[in-house]
């Protein structure tokens, strides 16, 4: 069975040869066991870079190079050719008054695209008019790729934006506009600035988390080797094939038991506290509401089940839908986001008190990453996830606010999610800092 080596090998030759010259050129090969997609991703000297896992792990993608990037979504998916997939995803608050530096959407058609679906691999060049620039940039594939250790570093120094003070404040004047005016909910987010030791890599703290947080969506987005955005999420937005659409309400939180019967304990009183119960119906009745002038039946899961993750479990009712045959995957993205989960409701009153509040800019925090094909998109909610800027480390937490809810208890729950990842940072082994030292 051919290698990626000689797959790439015969791709060039294809390029060379095809009359006329299709829109993408696909051949399978065997991954080599030696190596870990996360690290020869890492090694490739070509921009952006995308990687996707989906959260079953059936799927995982290395996506670079770029045929052409878009801003627009409903435009990208009006001029994909069949079996083309652009990735990318829309920020939560980019190209708005207080965020002017953010995108507010990227997507990109790569030139590149290697993909295992079922654990059979296979490499596609999708074809530009530029014949020599695709074959430039298969030629600079690199198969050889340094090991990607696991990424100790020390923490320095801790900054959050909004400090606890001014996070009950937040928290405080979030229920008393609750208590006063239409809003409903509103989803209040925290910056952790992690100073450490030394730079990190991105693909470090990827391949970590994909290791440890199982039954996630996982992704990385590098438009450049300075910035790297990634996560490790939960929380699908949705999944559409043909005209079924698949989506979901993950909203109700509480942390993992230090043992079995803890574990039970924190479970049972999630399934049955009012408060987590009310969020996460507020969520199921936004989504339920902005999919129906789209679809021509939806069946929603009567009441939430438990999902169980490494460091939180969460209430989650699960959604289904037959799409109207007119709408696309760019309609479906622009309706379902934000949703409640990660903004609130009413959507615009929670949005607007967001940006009056919170004393950071999300960018691409709380949007949402993923594909759009013509056939088939996937887009997952950008939680659960870290901005990497060499020796800084941006993580990224936000809690539903609504009656009941009380400052301490939200902070904290922003310390178990942010776990997430910042439990995957750890000191030097003594030996290696003994070597250091020497």
């Amino acid at each position: 069975m051919t290698d990626l080596t000689q797959a790439i090998v015969r791709l060039v030759s294809s390029l060379s040869t095809a009359t006329p010259i299709p829109h993408q050129i696909t051949y399978p090969f065997v991954w080599s066991e030696r190596t870990d997609p996360v690290e020869w991703l890492a090694a490739q000297p070509l921009f952006p870079k995308f990687y996707w896992q989906t959260r079953d792990g059936l799927e995982e993608v290395l996506a670079l190079g770029q045929v052409k990037t878009f801003t627009d979504p409903a435009a990208a998916e009006k001029v994909l050719a069949p079996g083309q997939r652009i990735w990318g995803g829309k920020a939560f608050d980019g190209k708005t008054e207080r965020n002017q530096r953010c995108l507010q959407s990227f997507f990109f058609l790569p030139q590149i695209e290697l993909a295992r679906r079922d654990g059979n691999w296979t490499i596609t060049v999708n074809v530009s008019e530029d014949l020599l620039k695709v074959r430039a940039s298969l030629s600079k594939l690199t198969g050889g790729c340094p090991s990607l250790n696991a990424p100790h570093c020390d923490i320095l120094e801790t900054e959050h934006s909004p400090a606890f003070p001014q996070w009950a404040e937040m928290v405080k004047n979030a229920l008393s506009t609750i208590g006063t005016s239409a809003l409903q909910k509103v989803v209040l987010a925290r910056k952790s600035s992690l100073k450490l030791d030394r730079a990190l890599s991105a693909f470090q703290l990827l391949k970590a988390s994909r290791d440890a947080n199982t039954a996630n969506f996982h992704f990385l987005l590098a438009l450049d080797e300075k910035h790297c955005f990634l996560g490790a999420t939960p929380e699908r937005l949705f999944w559409r094939s043909g005209q079924d659409v698949y989506t979901e309400a993950l909203a109700g939180t509480i942390g993992r038991g230090k043992n079995a019967d803890e574990d039970l304990q924190l479970a049972t009183w999630l399934l049955n506290d009012e408060k987590n119960i009310y969020e996460n119906r507020l969520v199921v009745d936004d989504i339920s509401q902005r999919l129906a002038p789209f679809s021509e039946s939806l069946n929603i899961e009567q009441t939430p089940h438990l999902v169980r993750l490494r460091k939180v479990q969460h209430l989650k009712r699960d959604i289904e839908g037959q799409l109207a045959r007119s709408v696309d995957s760019a309609t479906l993205l622009s309706a379902l986001q934000p949703t409640a989960a990660v903004a609130g409701l009413p959507r615009n009153d929670a949005v607007n008190f967001i940006a009056s509040n919170e004393p950071f800019a999300r960018g691409w925090y709380s949007g949402s990453v993923g594909y759009l094909s013509p056939d088939q998109s996937e887009f997952c909610v950008a939680i659960r996830s870290a901005l990497v800027m060499k020796d800084t480390l941006h993580l990224f937490a936000g809690a539903g606010i609504v009656p009941g809810s009380d400052a301490k208890s939200e902070w904290k729950e922003l310390d178990r999610k942010m776990s997430t990842l910042r439990s995957l940072l750890s000191p030097l082994p003594d030996n290696l800092m003994e070597k250091k030292a020497g």
